[in-house]
């Protein structure tokens, strides 16, 4: 992936050959708009083709591209404005007026013909030459598992500096090795203490992502969005619908309440749950009380708990990965090159992480140091680096920073971070305070829903971007159940349709015993053997139908995860709980960061219409309306 600097200069070696009207959304897709004046184009008639002035509308945050072009200025914090979707302006690019004057260029320009006219014919032409350039546009790439996708509206170009967390978010595990090894040093601990663990083994499809352990009953529960239990597991025993309704069917999961409830909010959750429920079963046969004395599932969980904290800081399991990272880490070549790309353009950036200095060293240079150019290391890519962060206590109170000063990690007493340092512990506002970059200047990306992304945004007005791998395998078993959901969708319309006509004639044959018409003169008419005939046979066709429909319904998702079905949906038609969060508390989110390479660093990204519950009203009117007026 070029610079932005790089691009321009192909692009003005390139000027005279590129097509016209395509020129201006290339530059647009890296950072530059284009106002025409226009000449003769035949795909317009009459119309004229445009000669460009440039307007250029995005850059770098410290003027990376203002000094190798020197035609160039940047909006800055003291002179920016908000646009008409309240994102702020800042760091936009503007051609200084000094070289407008020079070209004799006023900076007015009209439009020969309507906006809409020129428009489309742009975006025609732009995609033309997205496709000739091998670019995939913002739009085609929304519609991809390693799309961006927007909760809500962000400017990348009015960000100043981007903060990254390393485990899960830079640097990808492969859960089953890594957190198949927590699962075996947790049994070992676990055994020690004197529970039984023979036989038990580690099964990563037991949970997903999302879901919240009820710490009172041993149950692993799944949630929509307003918190009602969809699905529950009791140990390793997923629980009938009916079993759920009479558990759950009068509370909700308030994940305030600590005490009780358990969010898995990161694929590190994995291992821990995976023993919790195993161990449930335990409990439950009484194996558990027999070795250990008389236990509930509250004191359960926190053994478990107990056992694997000892397991990460005894630090046998990461002393394990450093010696054999290739064991457990994913490579992910595109990822330097997408961090490097965002450097280049001028934005400062953090690596906030949890992990220690020798931890966070060995995993960056695996995997950075081999796909980055000319020699350069992981730490040239960041400005600021502060390892024990102790997050989410970093984002919401200040701690003791130490600059770590040697390669074995000695460190000393500091007050301020500084460009090119590297640090432990500390807090969110001693960064903000050193850059001088505050708010909603920054943006954080994460992995872990409350740690890194719902307490840098509550506390700090930060914005937001979530990593979560597995929307990739989501997004594809989505398109290959497309059938299936189709199919059960049509069945439960011909239901609603069906059970609307069985619901008339009851409410018919319910008037008729009270001596009262019908709502029809026809149901009215209705005799009383034909009303019930018709009566049974519809109800017939629905016990039928929800025969069909019950256990389609039970196997929707199971592409994804047999037993839980879809991570974003709870049910056919309702968002899970994990989603809620997510559109709560990230702005963005994707399945990886070197995603950000498929975009530029100058990206305008907007959130997609929310449709509500009335919105098919207008719709079928809008068909309706569509309808009589062809006739």
């Amino acid at each position: 992936m070029q610079s932005a600097a790089e691009i321009l200069d192909k692009f003005s070696a390139q000027w005279d050959t590129l097509p016209s009207m395509a020129t201006a959304h290339f530059m647009m897709s890296h950072g530059a708009f284009i106002r025409p004046n226009f000449a003769q184009n035949p795909r317009m008639g009459s119309r004229k083709a445009p000669s460009f002035r440039l307007c250029i509308n995005s850059s770098s945050s410290n003027g990376s591209v203002s000094e190798k072009s020197e035609v160039f200025s940047l909006t800055s914090s003291s002179k920016c404005d908000v646009d008409y979707l309240g994102e702020s302006t800042k760091g936009d690019l503007n051609v200084k007026k000094e070289h407008l004057d020079a070209l004799g260029i006023d900076g007015q320009v009209t439009l020969d013909g309507p906006i809409e006219e020129v428009a489309k014919v742009e975006a025609e032409e732009a995609e033309d030459l997205l496709r000739q350039l091998g670019i995939p546009s913002p739009f085609a790439s929304r519609y991809s598992p390693r799309g961006i996708f927007c909760s809500r509206t962000l400017n990348l170009r009015s960000i100043s500096a981007i903060g990254y967390d390393m485990d899960y978010t830079l640097i990808h595990y492969n859960v089953m090795a890594w957190e198949g090894r927590a699962y075996d040093y947790c049994m070992e601990n676990l055994r020690n203490m004197g529970f039984p663990v023979d036989g038990l083994a580690f099964d990563p499809d037991l949970v997903i992502r999302g879901l919240v352990i009820d710490k009172e009953r041993g149950n692993l529960v799944k949630a929509d969005r307003f918190g009602y239990v969809k699905r529950a597991m009791h140990g390793t025993r997923m629980l009938s619908t009916r079993a759920v309704s009479e558990i759950y069917g009068r509370e909700l999961v308030d994940l305030r309440k600590e005490v009780r409830w358990e969010f898995l909010n990161t694929l590190f959750s994995v291992s821990e749950a995976v023993a919790y429920m195993q161990m449930v079963d335990r409990l439950d046969d009484g194996s558990v009380a027999e070795k250990v004395g008389p236990l509930d599932y509250k004191g359960l969980y926190k053994a478990v708990g107990k056992a694997l904290f000892r397991a990460h800081v005894e630090g046998r399991l990461k002393s394990e990965i450093m010696s054999k990272p290739e064991l457990f880490v994913e490579p992910d070549p595109e990822l330097p090159l997408a961090i490097l790309d965002q450097k280049e353009a001028g934005k400062k950036l953090l690596l906030i992480t949890n992990s220690d200095y020798h931890y966070t060293d060995k995993m960056m240079k695996h995997s950075f140091n081999r796909f980055l150019p000319n020699d350069m290391g992981w730490r040239d890519l960041f400005d600021i680096v502060i390892v024990s962060a102790r997050k989410p206590e970093f984002f919401q109170m200040s701690h003791p920073m130490y600059e770590v000063v040697t390669g074995e990690g000695l460190m000393r007493p500091c007050f301020k971070a500084c460009t090119g340092g590297l640090y432990s512990g500390g807090s969110a506002q001693m960064v903000e305070n050193s850059l001088n970059i505050h708010g909603d200047e920054i943006l954080y990306v994460g992995d872990h829903i409350y740690t890194d992304v719902s307490q840098s945004k509550v506390h700090l007005r930060w914005r937001t971007a979530l990593i979560c791998r597995e929307l990739e395998e989501e997004y594809n078993a989505l398109i290959q159940s497309r059938d299936h959901r189709e199919t059960l969708i049509d069945l439960i319309n011909q239901k609603e349709v069906v059970g609307d006509l069985f619901n008339q004639l009851r409410l018919a044959s319910q008037r008729r015993t009270k001596g009262r018409p019908a709502q029809t003169l026809s149901a009215t008419n209705m005799d009383d053997q034909e009303l019930t005939e018709s009566m049974q046979k519809l109800l017939i066709v629905m016990q039928r139908l929800d025969q069909k429909i019950a256990p389609m319904l039970e196997a929707d998702g199971e592409l994804f995860n047999r037993r839980w079905g879809f991570l974003s949906r709870a049910g056919l038609w309702d968002k899970s709980h994990l989603m809620r969060q997510i559109e709560k508390y990230a702005d963005i989110y994707t399945s990886r960061v070197s995603n950000f390479l498929h975009y530029t660093p100058f990206m305008y990204f907007r959130s997609q219409e929310q449709t509500l519950a009335h919105d098919s009203c207008s719709q079928y009117q809008w068909q309706l309306d569509g309808s009589t007026a062809s006739n």
